[in-house]
């Protein structure tokens, strides 16, 4: 059956005209903040699973419906609260909202419930706002301060702990934002996301293995502050704080994919394969 695609080529090009610059400004974002530099490959991940599950998204009925309309206007109005109001969060979020608007309008709410993953996808690679971001850092710092300084007296050297500062004997060891293991944090959840929906077939171990990303990010970026620690007292503050300190970050960043694909090993050797097409 043919189908008049001019409205939609329509509705794309105002998409572009409404958020050319705030894309251009998540993409400089992306390769300004480490801390969001896996937002290059999430749009990229959302088409392939969009194209992966072509064949469900062929089977599902189309049915233009007016219910989508208030979401649609909600999408219109944080847009223009976003832009108006100099808030990146919401000039971002908005075009989800707006998204989700128009797929309900145009396609139904039987297709708006078969691309929410996708949609969850793209959700990623939008930073949080400062307000939200500063919320989460300082408890991180603390945590990974509190973490270290309880391990590191057990391998020979003792500590003060005060706040997010460990005094050594040599010298202070400030576990700055930067080191609070957000980075990492964000990074490996989303690469958990992605490798669980490659290599796991359950929606239940997908979750899992997501969940479980936020764990041994922060124990990893722990194991990184004792690490620096150890090169401090026992070998050179200067190389501690430069080479090691960053070269590190990459190592226990290898670590904790090495710790997430061993724990989705172990849930497949609890219950195999065969045993879940069973349940």
């Amino acid at each position: 059956m043919h189908r008049d695609w001019w409205p939609y080529a329509l509705i794309a090009f105002l998409l572009v005209a409404i958020y050319f610059r705030v894309a251009g400004k998540l993409v400089f974002d992306w390769y300004d903040l480490p801390d969001y530099s896996h937002g290059f490959l999430v749009p990229f991940f959302a088409l392939f699973v969009l194209w992966d599950n072509r064949a469900v998204l062929r089977s599902v009925p189309v049915r233009a419906t007016w219910s989508g309309i208030p979401l649609v206007l909600a999408g219109i109005a944080v847009v223009i609260l976003g832009v108006y109001g100099a808030d990146l969060f919401l000039s971002r979020i908005s075009f989800l909202i707006l998204l989700c608007g128009i797929i309900w309008t145009f396609f139904g709410r039987g297709m708006l419930y078969a691309v929410r993953f996708p949609i969850f996808i793209l959700l990623l690679a939008i930073p949080f706002p400062a307000i939200v971001f500063n919320q989460i850092t300082f408890p991180l710092q603390l945590f990974a301060s509190q973490l270290a300084s309880f391990i590191l007296p057990f391998l020979g050297v003792p500590v003060l702990h005060e706040g997010n500062v460990i005094e050594l004997p040599v010298m202070k060891l400030e576990v700055a934002e930067a080191c609070s293991g957000i980075r990492s944090l964000m990074s490996l959840f989303t690469l958990a996301v992605f490798y669980g929906y490659f290599l796991e077939r359950t929606t239940t171990r997908r979750v899992i293995l997501a969940i479980a990303s936020i764990p041994i990010a922060v124990a990893a970026n722990a194991a990184r502050i004792v690490g620096t620690g150890l090169c401090v007292q026992y070998w050179d503050p200067e190389k501690a704080l430069g080479f090691f300190h960053e070269f590190s970050g990459w190592v226990m960043f290898v670590i904790s994919l090495v710790c997430l694909y061993l724990l989705h090993r172990l849930m497949r050797l609890v219950a195999p394969p065969a045993r879940e097409k069973a349940l």
